[in-house]
């Protein structure tokens, strides 16, 4: 295929993808069909957005001007001059300004946002799992029934039987913790390029793409049990869709400070993970890798650096156990 066909079907696959991430309407639907899905992506929004993006916007807009009132900064702005005549007056209200404004986000923001984080990863979690059980009740119930009747292949092609007792167990571990090494490598890159001069952002902005739409999906492969070897090849062979599902929920969040940032996140997430939840663009994974969909851009290794670095990690384990994650990961 020329370059320019390439380019083309590369473009296809990013807004295929961008239209999956808009499709919003999958939510609604979901937490109809959920009582249980509507309560915990309410109680996302009541933490991350009302809470903690709320109390932010109480800083900013109510607290700090009130400290500049109570502790000006300009001459002109005391009552009595003779404060100002004072050398230190200035000095000391600007020290002073400066420690209540830590003090509020030591004493708030900060235990704030790791209970936020902790609390919203099993919300997560569970939304992703009660949008999965609502889409079992309806259409995708017929779609694994037809598709066990009908092809039979698809069903062994859905995840690679592992060993059964402890070996199974000590597999499945070592599965996780090359999955999570992987993906802690991944986001350092992701870290990293934002120091990269004049093209840092954009490849910033196309990492966080990929890395949040990995996220979004990862939930719903899990309950699928599709084999990790199995997501890698599938996520870089399709590199493209999954930039363009990542692009809302970074373009959402790429122009605010840290704290803002992960707040408007932490509410938008779980709406993009039920939206991945909903989508059947990538339902083929599950079948055998010669019944994909022709992709029609090249493989792209995206986490081939992740992935040398958390096998290296990986080897200063005993060697009994690294070589299991190894030949898992070879399966």
């Amino acid at each position: 295929m020329e370059v320019s066909g390439k380019v083309k079907m590369a473009a296809s696959l990013w807004f295929e993808g961008l239209g999956e991430a808009c499709c919003l309407h999958r939510v609604v639907l979901l937490c109809m069909r959920s009582n249980n899905l509507l309560m915990r992506t309410g109680q996302c929004f009541l933490l991350n957005g009302f809470i903690f993006l709320g109390s932010i916007f109480i800083l900013k807009s109510v607290v700090i001007p009130a400290l500049w009132w109570i502790l000006p900064g300009q001459c002109s702005q005391f009552v009595s001059h003779e404060l100002c005549d004072l050398g230190g007056t200035l000095k000391f209200y600007s020290f002073l300004r400066l420690a209540l404004i830590q003090l509020c986000y030591v004493l708030w923001f900060y235990p704030l946002y790791v209970f936020s984080i902790v609390l919203s990863t099993i919300w997560y979690n569970d939304i992703a799992k009660y949008g999965y059980a609502a889409m079992g009740r309806s259409k995708l119930t017929v779609e694994k029934g037809s598709s066990q009747n009908n092809s039979p292949t698809v069903q062994n092609a859905h995840h690679v039987k592992g060993p059964s007792g402890l070996g199974g167990v000590m597999i499945g571990i070592g599965q996780q913790v090359y999955s999570i090494l992987l993906l802690s490598v991944f986001f350092l890159e992701v870290y990293a390029t934002g120091f990269v001069p004049y093209i840092g952002k954009l490849i910033n902005f196309l990492l966080l793409s990929w890395m949040y739409a990995y996220y979004c999906f990862e939930y719903k492969w899990n309950f699928n049990e599709v084999a990790l070897d199995r997501r890698l090849d599938y996520f870089e062979s399709y590199w493209p869709f999954f930039a363009g599902f990542g692009s809302p929920c970074v373009l959402a969040i790429f122009f605010f400070s840290p704290l803002v940032s992960y707040g408007i996140m932490a509410i938008l997430f779980p709406l993009f993970v039920l939206t991945a939840t909903g989508s059947e663009s990538e339902q083929e994974i599950s079948f055998e890798k010669h019944k994909w969909r022709a992709a029609g851009v090249e493989r792209l290794p995206i986490f081939y650096v992740a992935d040398k670095v958390s096998l290296w990690m990986l080897s200063l384990l005993p060697l009994e156990k690294g070589d299991q994650v190894q030949d898992r990961k070879e399966q």
